[in-house]
């Protein structure tokens, strides 16, 4: 690759399209990087979350937080809350934690009491009190160690997805030698050889290039029109296609440090808080309700019925294609597959699929050994997120709805997902259950603990029996004093995100 130039095409911006091209760009300085983005088509933006590993791909390209954040209304995020997933007394809300350091020193004992309670025993298992990111959540405290704090502390973000967009097209653009185009493609032309030639735009000889990478979005204009690889849905394991979103001020008076995932009759809503709104919407299925019942059913359940706040409505495909590397074009982002965004993995799968991409082609090009690997091992990612999060539906504690019983009657599961279930309800090890599947790769141990614990998926309490003799538990006296004296060291969100305020001069408008 160091002899010869290549000409990377990206077809479609959006935070997929320049994700993928900063990534290329800042690996191969020697290939030429071009993104094609049409201005008739929309992009989806709402109020958007990630996971840690987003903080990874802003270092990789050398933009700091205070560079990013504020020109994206973005805030931290310490984890998810998920609110009445489960009608168990107790377990009506749980925090799911990003990992930190300090996990170690409590992970093993919420394991033990999760595994004392599900074989019987009356010991205290709701995952809260045993992570800090709770307790800095429950604080709204920023996940931001000190620097004299000796603990790495994972987190993520919540922004506005069209502002990083137009973030990652200036770096691009300006630092990275990537080319734009504002071109609408009418037709992706293809070779002898079934590969992609060009790009054809209407009045303009065409754009041709090396490699494409499709993230034209859910209609898939290379991958699947062109290349026809099939996609493969999800609508068996997963009942939610559609959405309806709309902003909301920031009233409460201070600003959280979590996604908050509440459940409603047929799906949940979201809510994201951003410096200068809060992004709400309701994933749900269209089985199950229609368009202007889950409308209606959002504005009351944010007190806005009488508001004339304007709805978003969305169509989700969830599912992936069968393969994402085909002939000379990488799929990306939502041409690629959608997972709904209950756990904010999206912007994930996009990274993972681009790193992943530029090794396979760096050990071996466009080899079909490579790329066959590269493929199977997106797959698999796709599906083993996919199994964790059919289980938050599946092992749901909710009984007052059609949507909800069905979901807790799917018998449409994966292999992986029915060994983790019967080891969690048989009393097995499950950690070793999740090492031995090869899926913590995916989501941890802890992960898998902290949604069936935070469901209180254990025997009824009347069967539980009190007696702990000669078990080793947990003194939670002392994880509540350890854990509330790390979060003692975090300062509030509102004071972290005001060190980062830029000059008002730099921040990036939307483009209407």
């Amino acid at each position: 690759m160091a002899e010869q130039q290549l000409h990377f095409v990206v077809l479609g911006g959006g935070t997929a399209g320049w994700m993928a091209a900063c990534l290329v760009a800042k690996t191969w300085p020697q290939h030429k990087v071009t993104v094609v983005e049409s201005p008739d088509i929309g992009i989806i933006g709402v109020g958007e979350g990630s996971t840690p590993q987003l903080k990874a791909f802003f270092d990789t390209l050398g933009l700091t937080e205070s560079e990013w954040m504020p020109k994206c209304n973005a805030t931290y995020k310490a984890g998810i809350s998920f609110h009445g997933w489960s009608e168990r007394p107790g377990f009506e809300s749980y925090f799911h934690p990003f990992h930190t350091n300090l996990d170690g020193f409590t992970e093993p004992q919420f394991a033990f009491h999760t595994r004392a309670r599900r074989t019987g025993r009356d010991v205290y298992a709701h995952p809260d009190r045993f992570f800090l990111p709770a307790r800095i959540a429950a604080e709204r405290r920023a996940p931001i160690a000190p620097t004299n704090f000796p603990f790495q502390i994972g987190y993520g973000y919540h922004f506005d997805a069209v502002l990083v967009g137009h973030v990652l097209r200036e770096h691009a653009t300006t630092k990275l030698n990537v080319a734009y185009l504002e071109r609408t493609v009418s037709e992706v032309m293809l070779d002898e050889e079934g590969s992609v030639a060009s790009l054809h735009v209407e009045g303009s000889e065409g754009i041709s290039g090396d490699f494409f990478i499709d993230c034209s979005g859910f209609r898939g204009a290379i991958i699947q029109k062109a290349l026809k690889v099939p996609f493969i849905p999800f609508t068996e394991n997963l009942f939610n296609n559609r959405a309806v979103a709309m902003p909301t001020p920031n009233d409460e008076g201070y600003l959280p440090s979590e996604t908050r995932a509440t459940a409603l009759s047929a799906g949940w809503a979201w809510r994201i808080p951003l410096t200068g709104r809060a992004g709400n919407g309701y994933v749900y299925s269209s089985h199950y309700i229609d368009t202007h019942a889950a409308e209606n059913e959002l504005r009351r359940h944010l007190g806005l019925l009488d508001s004339d706040v304007e709805a978003r409505h969305l169509q989700m495909n969830v599912g992936r294609v069968e393969r994402s590397w085909v002939k000379n074009c990488l799929a990306v982002g939502l041409s690629q597959g959608f997972i709904e965004p209950l756990e904010a993995t999206a912007l994930h799968i996009v990274q993972a699929t681009v790193e992943g991409f530029i090794q396979a082609f760096e050990d071996g090009g466009q080899s079909d050994k490579h790329a066959s690997s590269f493929n199977k091992n997106i797959g698999h990612r796709y599906d083993g997120i996919r199994d964790y999060i059919v289980a938050h539906y599946r092992m749901n504690q909710r009984t007052d709805s059609d949507y909800w019983r069905a979901n807790a009657a799917n018998q449409n599961l994966s292999d992986n997902l029915k060994s983790v279930m019967t080891a969690w309800f048989t009393g097995a090890d499950l950690s070793a259950e999740i090492h031995s599947l090869d899926i913590g790769r995916y989501y941890s141990s802890l992960s898998w603990h902290c949604l069936f614990a935070g469901y209180g998926t254990f025997p009824p309490d009347a069967k539980l029996l009190a007696s702990t003799e000669g078990m080793d538990l947990a003194d939670m006296e002392q994880i509540d004093r350890f854990i509330g004296g790390c979060a003692q060291n975090f300062p509030s969100h509102r004071s972290a995100l005001a060190n980062l305020s830029p000059s008002p001069s730099s921040i990036i408008s939307p483009r209407l």
